[in-house]
């Protein structure tokens, strides 16, 4: 796994579906939690190409129990196909591809739409940390497909999210609503102040995303839970609250869930075996060899990236004197140019995370590790994030990635991104991290520690 993806054919233009119907289900009592405010609605969402290609690869990856080799592969089809079987444009449309499919693999890239659309929109509506719901029931009872903390629920509970999408030929406004209400009905009522491993459901949605093959459009639909107490503040929170640390903390099971996916898209595949190990009641403890990552300056702002390199192979004269500011650095590593470029030159996409998330949250993972007996603390106090590249069509983050220019990226509220153009970042150093000892710290040519201790 190396965390890069192609993105060659994705379309370069923001696409906009108008929330087409919203309704909200009665549920006794209400409210559950008494200081719990519902966000409004989002009414218009926007979003870049690439951000719907990262929330499906986050998606299809929010899978806490599965094999790691499975969800990338999963991850990667889904990908592929949405580059496929998607036109650009602003309005959202399927390509003519999409009759020759059958008719379950209709359904399941439907699905996996649908989900992708379903994070956007939690995340538009200011949830920031995800994990499967499959937690919910141990039978074959239909639940939920995602749980999400964070935003306005932050400190009270959490939230169910049910997806779902249609490619069926009738698809439209009506039928999209009934879809969104029902699966409502069956998959998020029934678990509304049910007690989860994240914390206790105190609110609910369903989102349906439908269009017709053969047909501009898309439909856009919300089921949620009533509050029947009298709302006071509104919207999600204020920007000046996201970027920073939630003062009580995040409840550590949630950011487990969440940071497993989004490393596993970074391909760094073996922080995902230490966060197996943490959250497993045995095995034996991964090798606690330092991992690397790559430190890149990009659009103004730091990420970690996973290094593609192995800390055993032949490492590149990275040290040389104009290394880090060449702007064909990339050339320096070994299999770049193979495992990144095809003949056509195909552009790619990086899976990166914010450089004082990452960093953050190694350094907490340390503090399970250390020892040997998995210290988990109940929270965890680590930065968010206001997104870019989606979002109401007025948002903050969607002017930033526009005022970007060239830049092609999305970033999460949790500091998961997908850089499209990742050459065009600035490698500034190499970061390794102890899983042991919890130093984080910079080879650069000067030696400068740049996080933690060395």
């Amino acid at each position: 796994m190396s965390g890069l993806i192609s993105t060659t054919t994705l379309w370069d233009t923001d696409k906009m579906v108008a929330l087409s119907a919203h309704t909200r289900h009665q549920h006794v009592p209400s409210p559950i939690s008494p200081h719990f405010v519902a966000p409004l609605a989002v009414e218009n969402l926007s979003f870049e190409p690439i951000a719907l290609a990262a929330a499906v690869a986050r998606t299809a990856t929010t899978w806490d129990d599965a094999p790691a080799e499975l969800l990338d592969g999963l991850q990667r089809s889904a990908l592929i196909e949405l580059e496929t079987l998607v036109e650009g444009g602003r309005t959202f449309e399927l390509k003519p591809h999409f009759r020759f499919l059958a008719d379950t693999h209709r359904s399941q890239f439907a699905a996996r739409v649908g989900a992708g659309m379903t994070d956007l929109y939690m995340n538009a509506l200011g949830y920031t940390w995800r994990a499967n719901a499959v937690c919910l029931s141990s039978t074959l009872d239909p639940h939920a497909d995602f749980i999400y903390d964070g935003g306005n629920v932050a400190g009270h509970g959490v939230v169910l999210a049910e997806a779902h999408g249609s490619f069926a030929a009738g698809a439209s406004s009506q039928s999209v609503n009934r879809q969104a209400k029902r699966k409502y009905a069956r998959q998020v009522k029934p678990y509304i102040a049910a007690t989860s491993p994240f914390g206790k459901v105190i609110h609910g949605y369903s989102v349906a995303f439908g269009s017709a093959p053969g047909t501009a459009g898309g439909f856009l639909s919300l089921s949620e839970t009533r509050i029947t107490k009298r709302r006071g503040t509104r919207g999600v929170p204020p920007p000046a609250a996201e970027e920073g640390a939630r003062p009580d903390g995040t409840p550590t099971p949630i950011v487990l869930a969440a940071h497993r996916s989004n490393f596993l898209l970074m391909g760094a595949a073996d922080v995902v075996d230490w966060i197996d190990w943490i959250r497993s009641s045995d095995g034996v403890a991964p090798e606690p060899a330092p991992i690397e990552f790559i430190r890149l300056q990009y659009a103004g702002r730091d990420y970690l990236a996973s290094a593609p390199w192995s800390w055993r192979s032949d490492f590149p004269p990275w040290w040389e004197e104009d290394f880090f500011g060449h702007p064909g650095w990339w050339r320096h590593i070994p299999g770049a140019r193979r495992r990144m470029m095809s003949l056509n030159g195909p552009r790619f996409g990086w899976f990166v995370i914010e450089e004082k998330a990452g960093a953050e949250f190694l350094s907490a993972l340390t503090g399970m590790i250390r020892g040997g007996e998995r210290a988990i603390p109940p929270t965890l106090q680590l930065p968010t994030f206001q997104p870019i590249g989606f979002g109401p069509p007025d948002s903050e983050g969607l002017a930033v990635s526009r005022e970007g220019g060239d830049y092609r990226y999305a970033l999460f509220r949790d500091g998961l991104a997908l850089l499209g153009d990742p050459f065009r970042g600035r490698l500034r150093d190499v970061v390794i991290w102890s899983p042991n000892e919890g130093a984080i710290f910079a080879l650069s040519r000067s030696g400068d520690v740049i996080l933690g201790r060395r």
